[in-house]
């Protein structure tokens, strides 16, 4: 994901991140019971979603589902597997107390942002950015 998305829109991604890093990262995942990784499988992992409920003091009436990371193998995609992940991260979130949703996106990867819409997420803030060349 970091190289097919990130590393392409991104001139500043570490595309190496998650070979130095991932390991440990994902790992903390498994203990926290704010957190989930879901994982789509048919002969084999089709793709992956990793969520967190967040919460913040300058919004105390907001339990945020975060769907912080979303992947789907290009030979699994268009069958439906980003939506079958992105409905499990909502419900469980949901049951966790959740009362809204967000997830960032690059403003060029059109798909994402069509299936996003899809269900339901709309724009909210728009971070913007001034290169430096």
């Amino acid at each position: 994901m970091f190289a097919e998305d990130g590393g392409l829109r991104d001139r500043f991604m570490d595309t190496g991140w998650p070979a130095r890093e991932g390991a440990a990262y994902y790992s903390e995942l498994v203990g926290n019971p704010d957190a989930v990784c879901l994982l789509a499988r048919e002969d084999r992992v089709a793709g992956h979603l990793v969520g967190r409920i967040g919460r913040s003091s300058m919004r105390p009436g907001a339990v945020t589902g975060v769907l912080e990371s979303m992947r789907v193998d290009p030979a699994f995609r268009r069958r439906g597997i980003a939506s079958a992940l992105v409905e499990r991260f909502f419900e469980w979130a949901g049951s966790r107390g959740v009362n809204e949703f967000s997830v960032s996106a690059y403003s060029s990867n059109e798909a994402a942002l069509a299936l996003y819409g899809k269900h339901g997420f709309a724009a909210f803030e728009t971070k913007l950015i001034r290169p430096i060349s």
